[in-house]
C-alpha cells in the first residue's frame, strides 16, 4: 500500500484573527531584549549594489511540511519571517525524505549541512534527559501551565543554558495540545499486553512503556506508514487525530487509544547553531523570535480546531476510539513516577529541570483552584 501523504499544499493558512492579540503577546515575549553592537558577518548573504543581501537559511523540518499544524509551522514562518524582514531573511525549507530521513535532521543541522532544524525538543532526550521535561511531561501540565513556566517561571534560562552545551540557540516554535496515545492492532486490557510488542514511541513515556516489557522502535514520520504495512513495528503513537490521520495510521491499526498521559501537551523548537545564530543581526534574531511566537500561537489554535472532525473521520473508517482502562493508566503513572525518581537521581540537569516545574506548578495550584472551575 502507498504512503497516503498528498502532494504538499503551499499557500498560507490563514491566521485566526481572533488571536492577534495573543500572537503579538507570544511575540513580544519571545522576542530579545535591546539590541547591541551588530555583528559584522552575515550568514550566507550576498553583496548586492554594495550593500548587504539577503541571508538565506537553509532550515530542515522534521515534519513532513505537507503535515497539519506540525509540518506547516516550517512553511509558515518562512513566509512570516520573509515579510516581516522585507525580504532580506529568507528560509529555504527541506521536507523529510528518502534522501534525507527525519531523524537525520539534527545531525544534518550539526555536520553543517543545514542552517537549522524545526523539530521536537526530545530529539535531544538520547543526549540529556531533561531536554524531555523541555518537551513534554508525563502526566504533567497543561499548555497554559507549561507556557506560564517557561516563559515567566525560569524555564526558557534553563532551556537556553541546557541547548548552549551543544552549542544550539532554540526558539519555542510550536505547541500542540493533548495527544492521543497510540494505535494498536487489538483491544489492550492489562499492561501485560505491552510485554514484547514493538511499538513507536516518543519521549520520556517511552521509558515507560520499556517498563513494561515494550520494544521502542525511532521511525520518523515519513516512515511510519511502511513501517506498520510491513510489520516492522506492531503499535505507534506519534501525535494529535487529524497528524495521524494525514499519515494513513487508520488504515492499518483499527484501536486508537486515548488520553495522550505521555504528551499533555507537544511543543517545537526552532534550532541554530551557535556560530549561526551569533552571525545574524539583530533584528533578524528578533524576527525569528517574534515568527516563532506567532507559531505557538498559530499551532495551538489550529491543533485545537481541527481535531472533532480528524476524529469523526476516523471513526467512520471503523476505528474503535478508546480511553485506557483505569488500572492502565493507574500503572502507567506509577512507572513514570518511577522513571522521575531515578532520572533525578542520575541525571543532575533532569532533576533541575523537573525541580523547577514541580515548584511552579505546587506554587500555582491554590490560584488553579480558585480561579478555574472544578
Amino acid at each position: 500500500m502507498p504512503n497516503p501523504l498528498p502532494p504538499v499544499p503551499m499557500p498560507l493558512r490563514p491566521v485566526l484573527s481572533a488571536l492577534c492579540a495573543l500572537g503579538l503577546l507570544l511575540g513580544a515575549v519571545l522576542a530579545p531584549g535591546p539590541a547591541g553592537a551588530q555583528p559584522t558577518g552575515a550568514v550566507s548573504g550576498d553583496l548586492q549594489g554594495g550593500m548587504p543581501g539577503p541571508v538565506h537559511l537553509r532550515i530542515g523540518s522534521f515534519f513532513p511540511v505537507n503535515m497539519p499544524v506540525l509540518g506547516r509551522t516550517a512553511l509558515d514562518l518562512a513566509e512570516h519571517v520573509e515579510r516581516m524582514s522585507g525580504d532580506t531573511l529568507l528560509l529555504s525549507i527541506t521536507s523529510p525524505s528518502a534522501a534525507a530521513p527525519a531523524l537525520d535532521t539534527i545531525a544534518a543541522m550539526n555536520r553543517g549541512a543545514l542552517d537549522g532544524a524545526l523539530a521536537a525538543a526530545e530529539w535531544y532526550t538520547e543526549r540529556d534527559s531533561a531536554f524531555g521535561l523541555l518537551a513534554s511531561m508525563p502526566f504533567g501540565p497543561t499548555i497554559d501551565e507549561y507556557l506560564a513556566w517557561y516563559l515567566y517561571g525560569g524555564g526558557r534560562e534553563i532551556a537556553r543554558e541546557l541547548y548552549r552545551a551543544y552549542d544550539v540557540h532554540n526558539i519555542l516554535c510550536g505547541v500542540i495540545p493533548s495527544e492521543a496515545s497510540g494505535w494498536f492492532p487489538h483491544e489492550m486490557t492489562s499492561v501485560d499486553d505491552l510485554a514484547g510488542m514493538r511499538m513507536r514511541f516518543f519521549g520520556l513515556g517511552a521509558k515507560v512503556m520499556q517498563r513494561f516489557g515494550a520494544e521502542v522502535v525511532a521511525v520518523g514520520p515519513e516512515q511510519l506508514f511502511e513501517a506498520l504495512e510491513t510489520g516492522r513495528i506492531d503499535a505507534a503513537e506519534f501525535s494529535l487525530p487529524a497528524i495521524d490521520a494525514r499519515l494513513g495510521l487508520h488504515k492499518l491499526l483499527k484501536y486508537y487509544y486515548f488520553p495522550g498521559w505521555h504528551q499533555p501537551l507537544a511543543t517545537v523548537n526552532l534550532y541554530i547553531p551557535q556560530s549561526v545564530w551569533s552571525e545574524l543581526p539583530d533584528h533578524h534574531k528578533a524576527i525569528l523570535e517574534a515568527g516563532c511566537g506567532d507559531m505557538v500561537m498559530q499551532s495551538l489554535a489550529e491543533g485545537e480546531a481541527l481535531q472533532a472532525q480528524a476524529l469523526r473521520a476516523i471513526a467512520a473508517e471503523g476505528v474503535e476510539l478508546r480511553r485506557w482502562p483505569a488500572a492502565m493508566l493507574v500503572a502507567f503513572e506509577s512507572a513514570w513516577w518511577a522513571v522521575v525518581a531515578e532520572e533525578s537521581r542520575l541525571n543532575p540537569n533532569f532533576a533541575r529541570v523537573y525541580a523547577s516545574l514541580a515548584k511552579f506548578r505546587a506554587d500555582r495550584r491554590t490560584w488553579r483552584h480558585l480561579s478555574f472551575l472544578q
